[in-house]
């Protein structure tokens, strides 16, 4: 219990008076008998509002699951309890995690519902929160202040009535994205189809010609046999096997964005949904995932098969994160070829510089003669725009140099990785879902793995 704001502007006033009453005795006497008038009425104010006041029930309604960057609804139950009196004025917070934003407290609740007896309606008080960031949160509890009749003391009263859940990322918008099927995916998403060509493709059926089919998907035997002309139609071969490799160290924890502290990103944010994506797409057309990161956050998520591993990749990445620390490519390939047993498409994400050519170039050797590797990385956009910016004097002009000489030896890096025979992606963070996607289908139907 602390004194409330009439008792703080009564005791100055009171000290006000006594200060002037060392020069008036009558102003002294004015000031011993107002101090000996108010104490038992200050006093009384006090117990009355710290033993017979209700401190009320408080009970918490909040989804235990949440997605990064919506809004949802918290409820909170507030009933009358055993005590009868009730304060003459009530506050409330509640104790949310620092993670979400909300502007709803403090609140003032009203006295006139919660007037009646024990037992009668509740009074419901819901207000909105925004989860900023992913990973688990937890509520404290709820804070209710009261204050005294006379507004000598306020009574600050926990509640601890925890709550406890997960911010995942927006997998609305994943499925969204995804769709019920393929094609649907394609047409939301933008992305491009891909003609099937029949090399590297399992065989699915045949079927009477149409037209615009090629003439190399003929069956002539088939076409000789049923007098009339008959092609074979061939599908993408499934079964096989995606790993995801994702830097979780300084090379991805690059902010990007403007505005709210809620839609500032990271580089890594956007690379786990495209994880996320690419995962739900391998899942649909019968492979298995396998997802590891590297860096400071080391996990390993072993092969899954089938649309009903996605829930369980959801909750195994959801609260991962990236940090401002050394991270090692080549590691995260050492030990990736320890885990794989047969023939991988390797994805791995990062943000590669010249200096991991000559770290990559021994490892890269012993991945390629059993598996295919796709190296994806992030762009810049600080680089980017210095290398185009137009300098002004001399300090200007060398960093516009050293910009454009540090874009041009990664550029060159990776045309000597495509030359080598390994697969790269160079794109923004913005663009690398449809762009990763759009990859995979493209090395999939191609029947390079």
């Amino acid at each position: 219990m602390r004194p409330g704001r009439t008792l703080v502007v009564i005791a100055l006033l009171w000290f006000l008076l006594g200060s002037v009453g060392f020069f008036s005795d009558a102003i002294s006497l004015i000031w011993l008998f107002s101090g000996l008038f108010l104490l038992p009425f200050i006093a009384a104010d006090g117990l009355v509002l710290f033993f017979f006041a209700d401190t009320l029930a408080v009970k918490r309604d909040v989804p235990s699951s949440l997605a990064q960057g919506q809004r949802f609804t918290v409820k909170l139950e507030i009933r009358r309890g055993d005590k009868g009196f009730l304060p003459f004025r009530i506050e409330l917070w509640d104790l949310h995690p620092q993670s979400m934003d909300c502007e709803a407290f403090p609140a003032l609740v009203s006295r006139n519902f919660l007037a009646g007896e024990k037992g009668e309606v509740p009074l419901i008080f819901e207000y909105f929160l925004l989860p900023r960031e992913r990973g688990r949160w937890f509520f404290r509890g709820a804070e209710l202040l009261f204050s005294s009749l006379c507004g000598f003391w306020r009574l600050k009263v926990l509640h601890p009535c925890e709550s406890s859940g997960r911010t995942y990322p927006d997998f609305k918008k994943i499925k969204a994205k995804a769709g019920a099927d393929l094609l649907g995916l394609l047409e939301r998403t933008g992305l491009k189809d891909i003609r099937m060509r029949g090399q590297g493709l399992e065989f699915r059926s045949l079927r009477d010609y149409q037209e615009g089919d090629s003439i190399r998907a003929v069956d002539w035997r088939a076409t000789s046999r049923r007098r009339k002309v008959i092609v074979r139609e061939y599908q993408e071969a499934q079964d096989q096997q995606v790993l995801f490799l994702l830097d979780s160290g300084y090379r991805l924890h690059r902010s990007e964005g403007e505005g709210r502290p809620h839609e500032m990103r990271t580089q890594f944010d956007s690379a786990l949904e495209a994880v996320l994506l690419l995962s739900w797409v391998s899942l649909k057309h019968g492979d298995s995932v396998a997802v590891g990161s590297f860096g400071p956050a080391r996990r390993w998520l072993g092969p899954r098969k089938g649309l009903s591993a996605f829930p369980l990749l959801m909750n195994g990445l959801y609260d991962l994160t990236s940090g401002p620390y050394p991270s090692s490519p080549f590691s995260a390939l050492e030990d990736a070829l320890l885990h794989l047993k047969r023939r991988t498409f390797i994805v791995l994400i990062s943000n590669f510089r010249e200096e991991d050519g000559r770290s990559l170039s021994w490892i890269l050797k012993r991945l390629e003669k059993r598996h295919l590797l796709l190296m994806v990385s992030l762009r810049e956009k600080e680089s980017e725009s210095l290398a185009l910016m137009r300098p002004k004097g001399g300090e200007g002009a060398l960093e516009t140099a050293a910009a454009f000489s540090y874009l041009a030896a990664r550029r060159e890096l990776y045309a000597s990785w495509e030359h080598s025979g390994l697969l790269t992606l160079e794109t923004s963070a913005t663009a690398l879902s449809a762009a990763l996607v759009n990859r995979y289908l493209l090395v999939k139907r191609s029947g390079r793995f």
